[in-house]
Order: C-alpha cells, then sequence, then structure tokens
C-alpha cells in the first residue's frame, strides 16, 4: 500500500519548491496523523513537528472544535458565494473579529485562498487605489532582499529569494528591491540604530532613484520568514513604517507568517506598535485547517477607492472561494482558541523556554547564530564561528539537515543555505520544548560526525 502510494506520487502529484526529477529520485514522504505538535507517517513514525507544517498549524494538530466547526458549516451550507451581493454569516463574522483584533484603522477584510493571493490582491487593489484617486504615475514597488511575498506571478517579483526568480522572467521593472537589515550579516555591523539608519536611507534612496511620484508602496515582513527568520533590530519596523510615510508611499504588512501569535502578539506588527496601510495574512488564520488568506485595508484607504471609483462599475476583482463559509468558520473557531482558548498566552509563556534553549545552542562548534522571536527562530550554521564563515556547498549542509531531521524524529525547515528555521505550535508544553532543543541538538552532534563537515569546522 505505501509503495503503492510513492510510486504514485512519483509519476502523478507535482510538488512545490522541490527539484521535480529530485523529488522522484527521494520519493515522498506521507503524513497520516497528527495530534498536539506531533505528526506520524505512513511508515509509522512519530516526530514532534517544530515547524508547524509550513509555519502554519500554529494551534497544533487535533483541535477537534475546528474540525466540528467546520463539519457543521458544511453541513449547513458547503459553499456560498460573496459575488453578486451575497455572502454567508462566518465570513462576516470573521471579517468583524479580525477587525477588532488588528491594529488601528485596518478595518476592511477582502479574504482569499492563501497569503500569495493575498499579496497579488494588495498589488491590484494598490494599483487601482492610486488611479482612482489621480495619481495613475505611482506603480513602482519597493521590498527587502530575502523577503517573501508568495510565489504568484505578481507577488513572486516582490519576494527576493532566487530559486522565485530563475527562469521565471521575475520580478517585472516595476518591481525592486533595498537591503535587508539581516543583522548577522549585515556590512554596516551590528548595531542596531546604525542598522536601522542604513535601511531608511536605502529606501529613500531607492525612491529618489525611482522618483517619488512614481512609487506606489513598500512591502515588508515584521520578521523575514523565509529568507532565514532575520530578526530585525527593535523600532527597525516602525522607522521603515515612519519613513513610508513620510515619502508618501503605502506600507504594508506582511504577517502571512508572523500573524496569530507567531512571533509573541497577535500579530508581529504590534512588536513595535505599528499600523500599516495594508496588511497580508493567512496560514495560522485558520491554524492552516482550511485555506485561506485575507487582505485588511485601512478604513481611509478604503474610503478612497469607493469614493473614487465610478458608482456605477464593479470593482473587478475576485475569487471563487473568497470567504468559503467552511474557511470562515475554521478561522473564527482558530482565533477564539488563540484568544479564549488561552493559545496566544501559552505560546507567550513557552516562549522565553525556547529562546533560552536556541541560544544554548551556541556552545556548538557549528552554530554561528540563533536568532529568535516569539516561537519563531532560526539557527545558522557556519565552519568557522569567528569569520561566520558560510559552509562551502560541498558539504551540503542543508541535505544532510534535512536527513537528520527525519532520524532525530524532529521536523524543522532545512533551509538551502545552512540555516535550520523553528516555528513550534503554540500548544507546545515546556516538555514538547525540551524535546525540540534535545533532538536538534543530537542533529548538530550527527552532523559533526560526518567527516567533510568535521573536518571543516576543526
Amino acid at each position: 500500500m505505501l509503495d503503492d502510494l510513492v510510486a504514485l506520487d512519483k509519476r502523478h502529484l507535482i510538488h512545490p519548491v522541490v527539484s521535480w526529477r529530485g523529488h522522484e529520485a527521494r520519493g515522498v514522504r506521507i503524513l497520516t496523523s497528527g495530534k498536539g505538535a506531533y505528526v506520524t507517517d505512513a511508515a509509522g513514525a512519530t516526530l514532534i513537528d517544530a515547524f508547524s507544517g509550513l509555519w502554519c498549524v500554529n494551534a497544533g494538530y487535533g483541535q477537534a472544535s475546528i474540525v466540528d466547526a467546520v463539519q457543521r458549516q458544511l453541513t449547513e451550507i458547503p459553499y456560498a458565494t460573496n459575488y453578486f451581493h451575497y455572502g454567508n454569516e462566518p465570513a462576516i463574522r470573521l471579517a468583524k473579529r479580525l477587525s477588532e483584533l488588528a491594529p488601528g484603522n485596518l478595518n476592511r477584510v477582502f479574504f482569499t485562498l492563501g497569503g500569495s493571493d493575498a499579496i497579488d490582491t494588495a498589488i491590484r487593489v494598490i494599483r487601482y487605489y492610486f488611479n482612482v484617486t489621480g495619481r495613475p504615475k505611482k506603480k513602482h514597488m519597493i521590498a527587502f532582499q530575502r523577503g517573501f511575498h508568495g510565489s504568484s506571478s505578481l507577488g513572486s517579483g516582490l519576494t527576493a529569494l532566487k530559486n522565485f526568480h530563475d527562469d521565471f522572467d521575475s520580478p517585472t521593472p516595476l518591481q525592486h528591491h533595498i537591503a535587508s537589515p539581516y543583522p548577522y550579516r549585515n556590512p554596516v555591523g551590528q548595531d542596531p540604530e546604525h542598522i536601522i539608519a542604513v535601511s531608511v536611507q536605502a529606501l529613500k534612496d531607492k525612491v529618489a532613484e525611482i522618483g517619488g511620484e512614481n512609487v506606489a508602496a513598500l512591502f515588508a515582513e515584521p520578521v523575514q520568514g523565509s529568507g532565514g527568520v532575520l530578526v530585525p533590530p527593535d523600532g527597525w519596523f516602525k522607522a521603515m513604517r515612519d519613513a513610508a510615510r513620510d515619502l508618501d508611499i503605502l506600507f504594508l504588512a506582511d504577517e502571512v507568517i508572523t500573524g496569530f501569535g507567531r512571533t509573541g502578539p497577535m500579530f508581529g506588527s504590534e512588536y513595535d506598535g505599528v499600523v500599516p496601510d495594508l496588511m497580508t495574512l493567512a496560514k495560522g488564520l485558520t491554524s492552516a485547517y482550511q485555506p485561506m488568506g485575507a487582505l485588511m485595508v485601512s478604513d481611509e484607504m478604503y474610503a478612497a477607492i469607493a469614493d473614487g471609483s465610478p458608482s456605477d462599475r464593479a470593482i473587478g476583482h475576485g475569487f471563487t472561494y473568497s470567504g468559503h463559509p467552511a474557511s470562515a468558520a475554521a478561522g473564527f473557531e482558530a482565533i477564539r482558541l488563540y484568544t479564549e482558548g488561552g493559545l496566544l498566552a501559552n505560546g507567550q509563556k513557552i516562549a522565553p523556554r525556547f529562546a533560552q534553549g536556541l541560544t544554548g545552542l551556541l556552545d556548538h562548534p557549528l552554530v554561528g547564530d540563533v536568532r529568535v522571536r516569539g516561537l519563531l527562530a532560526a539557527v545558522e550554521l557556519v565552519t568557522d564561528k569567528k569569520e561566520r564563515t558560510k559552509p562551502h556547498a560541498n558539504l551540503q549542509i542543508s541535505q544532510h539537515l534535512a536527513r537528520l531531521s527525519y532520524e532525530k524524529r524532529v521536523i524543522f525547515r532545512a533551509f538551502s543555505d545552512d540555516m535550520a528555521g523553528f516555528a513550534p505550535p503554540l500548544c507546545c508544553s515546556e516538555e514538547d520544548i525540551d524535546t525540540i532543543i534535545r533532538r536538534f541538538r543530537s542533529v548538530l552532534d550527527e552532523l559533526l560526525e560526518v567527516r567533510e563537515i568535521r573536518m571543516a569546522a576543526a
């Protein structure tokens, strides 16, 4: 049975963000069940999931109340379009709840299927906004190197990771990038104030280069997730938001990864007290029990679009599954678990133990840097700690990390550039956190058993 599934997978199923031939050679590992922070595969192995699926199962596996909410909704009405002035109660109530929780005046919600189409929606809304408010030249958009803003045709251009650009004709001439703060490898050093000042100046310089009358928006993550969990200095996010306002460009907070307790507060923007003009959400919105994303828009921006559009013209943007009732039911219940159910508080409670455990790995010969904010973290590996030397590609560190992740029964993200990413579920106990740290240290120790790696680090 398992062999049959593996063969069928190789023959028919295209997997995201892998080498297609490489996947055929390696084969699939099929997950069959999950409970709390643990998942079990078809071979019977149980692993602790220190990455919450794809930084998305924030509530953990097996939350019966989310399943029940979805099941009830599917029984009542499995689908209700939001086109033609129709709607459904779960989507309406979820929009209201998000507006209550979001920073400042982000009181308008457009639902999508996930994070990538939330970013695409934002790009279209931004373009439309400037067109109907009489500033049609403002089309250029800026993001940060190593940032991730989805893999759609539009969003992938704002993403600044090589694999999402190569041979995809991306980015477009209207999409630009400035340097990431990346404290560990920032060429200006690690002084927080200097890093912030350099980032602000880089934005000003890029806007001046393009022309302020041509620049529409700045896209930023409170913590850069897929770029290696790059945690900026305190105050950096606010400084970028303030600079965008001074430059008369919109500021979008991409909270697809950082939302719903992942960095401590409900949203990562709250860490620096930032109120963005737009905010994208997904992943933890439903704890991944159903597909859903969202774009949140400020009252002022919504009013400008509503009042600037011809009254007899439909604003032509939408998705068949926008505001899907079953997804909205999952989202509403997931948020109840975060707030009334204590998951947000539990995540905040265990976060110091998580940070302490990971920073304790700095004594390991291969660990150069540990970056943590809440339950979002990365460990960057080096072969020379003093010189911060990146391992040579021939050492295949990332491939070894992926292999050892399974052997040691701890799931983490083996980034392609020799980093391990972590995003454990908010439901974790202190014992779960200790298990993650213990098993990952064992992964690091096993890496040193690889002769070439041991010699390079000597």
